[in-house]
């Protein structure tokens, strides 16, 4: 049997930690909720409540060996109208694209910014698939009832 989780979030371990702060409460509506020199727990006011922490990557609770920089990590933020957030995120507030605006036959329209860190930001608004793609969708079973 599964474990029964009461909450997921990423940890992000990074060297940048206030520089991360103010780049996702800025631009992406994150709130703090706990904030500390080495640690800041982010939150977004809206239900479902999405979460986010940072880490200082050298903390001495990340074990010894697994002390280094996020690397390598995209997330994915789906919003409804990703045009609008092009326009809010790269052409009024500046920030560099790493992937320009586009389709995708996959089912996404979307572009790609990076957080202080390296961290890379995917803006999603789903679409229709091509036929091909479309194919490879698993329908997924109904969901099961809440354990409350």
């Amino acid at each position: 049997m599964p474990a029964v989780l009461d909450s997921f979030y990423p940890v992000i371990g990074t060297s940048q930690v206030a520089e991360c702060r103010a780049f996702y409460t800025q631009h992406f509506g994150f709130e703090v909720v706990f904030e500390s020199d080495w640690y800041v727990s982010l939150r977004r006011p809206e239900p479902p409540h999405y979460e986010l922490a940072l880490l200082d990557h050298t903390h001495e609770t990340i074990p010894e060996g697994s002390r280094v920089p996020v690397q390598g990590l995209i997330l994915n933020f789906e919003v409804p109208d990703v045009d609008a957030e092009h326009r809010r995120l790269v052409t009024e507030a500046g920030l560099p694209e790493r992937l320009s605006l586009r389709s995708e036959d996959f089912g996404q329209r979307h572009f790609i910014v990076a957080a202080p860190d390296g961290v890379l930001i995917d803006v999603i608004t789903p679409i229709a698939p091509s036929e091909s793609f479309a194919a490879q969708y698993v329908e997924t079973a109904p969901a099961a009832p809440s354990h409350q």
